[in-house]
């Protein structure tokens, strides 16, 4: 491992990004033109001592940085490929797939949008629904994706195999979601061609639920750009929202957003959200959970 240049390579990328554009404020005291080195290693999730003794290159604390730090690091510098490819060629770690994966490299004007969505629940997916990265609301309305590997990190797989993928919508919603996702998994699966792990979840899938294989055998396909949605929240019950995608120009990675009309219930209770903000939510077994009104929500304000 180059640490010395890995050092050197972070550093250099810290130095380009200026903080409005991963939307921290500028500030009057800045001494450096691109972020600090504590404000990297909180975009990445990792400790500032942690990232000083990386961008330092010593390797005294035997500082061995993981995949996932590195697909960290690279979504939090705002990576392109070629970039992306090198910090792991430095790190002599294998180069993980870029377009889907737990460890996909996000594509930067995804992450760019992302970044400027601050007021609606927003995420970016892989054409196969694992989730890469989101933002504060989105964990707020939708809940922390499971850390899953495998076939398992697909929401689609987890739709037609685990029961509990399936109560964040109403039960009489639950045919329509399953003949879009299979609509769209045919879209993906056709784009990837003769993939492994596409024709993998598509092999595990037929076998584990019969409705899977019926919805596959019609052979409907449909890319999904909008959808109307209804959402149940534990504390905010059924929101209605419009769910939109913006595809990336090679249409395996997509970003998601939620909206609602002006006026509308579904934007009263957007609204509500950043109220609740993302604290962990327990409902009592057996009890339903207590939700909450304009009204009530306007004395915690």
């Amino acid at each position: 491992m180059n640490l010395p240049e890995l050092g050197a390579f972070l550093r250099t990328r810290r130095d380009r990004i200026r903080p409005a554009e991963v939307g921290l404020p500028q500030g009057p005291r800045r001494r450096v033109p691109g972020l600090r080195r504590e404000e990297v290693a909180q975009l990445a999730g990792l400790s500032a001592d942690y990232y000083t003794e990386l961008e330092r290159g010593s390797a005294k604390n035997g500082v061995q940085p993981s995949t996932q730090t590195l697909a960290a690091l690279a979504r939090a510098l705002r990576l392109n490929g070629d970039e992306r490819d090198h910090l792991f060629h430095l790190a002599e770690r294998p180069v993980p797939p870029s377009a889907h994966g737990a460890s996909a490299h996000v594509q930067p004007a995804l992450l760019g949008l992302l970044d400027r969505l601050s007021n609606t629940p927003a995420r970016v997916i892989t054409d196969l629904h694992e989730t890469l990265v989101e933002n504060d609301l989105a964990l707020t309305l939708l809940g922390k994706s499971p850390a899953h590997r495998g076939p398992a990190a697909s929401f689609v797989y987890r739709w037609f195999t685990d029961p509990q993928a399936r109560e964040m919508y109403p039960p009489e919603d639950h045919p329509h979601h399953s003949r879009v996702f299979v609509a769209d998994l045919q879209a993906a699966a056709a784009r990837r061609g003769r993939d492994a792990e596409v024709t993998k979840m598509v092999a595990v899938l037929r076998r584990r639920s019969q409705e899977f294989a019926a919805l596959w055998d019609t052979h409907d396909v449909a890319v999904r750009r909008m959808d109307h949605k209804r959402i149940v929240h534990p504390m905010l019950g059924v929101i209605e929202l419009d769910c939109y995608s913006l595809l990336s120009e090679d249409g395996r990675q997509r970003l998601l957003w939620f909206t609602a009309p002006p006026g509308s219930p579904g934007a009263e209770q957007l609204e509500l959200l950043s109220v609740l903000g993302t604290q962990e939510l327990s409902v009592t077994e057996g009890m339903a959970p207590e939700r909450l009104s304009a009204a009530e929500s306007g004395s915690q304000r």
